[in-house]
């Protein structure tokens, strides 16, 4: 065997080795795939159970219901809007002059007290 063909051939194997070596490395570098397959390896719908469609009638009934609802809940949003718009509650009742000043007296001598001790 000449020195030429062996060359060439171990070039041969190398060349196999390097797009053997890629390959792997290009199946490591995609990440896992998470959630549902996409639509084409899906199975066939043939074994999927068949949707349910409402007949015209139950539809009604249903729309019926609902509208009687409604109507049930605005007569007793009204009922409660007037009440508001009388007049608002407030949380507390409005401090008098005098207990203002009390207060205020009150809140000066802890101030102090507290400048004084500090």
């Amino acid at each position: 065997m000449d020195i030429q063909g062996v060359v060439a051939e171990l070039k041969q194997e190398a060349s196999r080795i390097e797009r053997a070596i890629a390959a792997l490395l290009g199946l490591g570098s995609q990440p896992a795939r998470r959630g549902r397959p996409p639509k084409a390896s899906q199975p066939k719908s043939g074994n999927r159970k068949k949707r349910f469609t409402m007949s015209a009638a139950a539809r009604a009934k249903i729309a019926a219901a609902q509208r009687a609802r409604w109507a049930k809940q605005k007569r007793k949003g009204g009922a409660k809007k007037t009440k508001t718009t009388q007049k608002k509650a407030a949380g507390r009742k409005p401090m008098s002059p005098a207990m203002r000043k009390k207060l205020s007296a009150m809140m000066k001598a802890r101030w102090a007290a507290r400048k004084s001790g500090a």
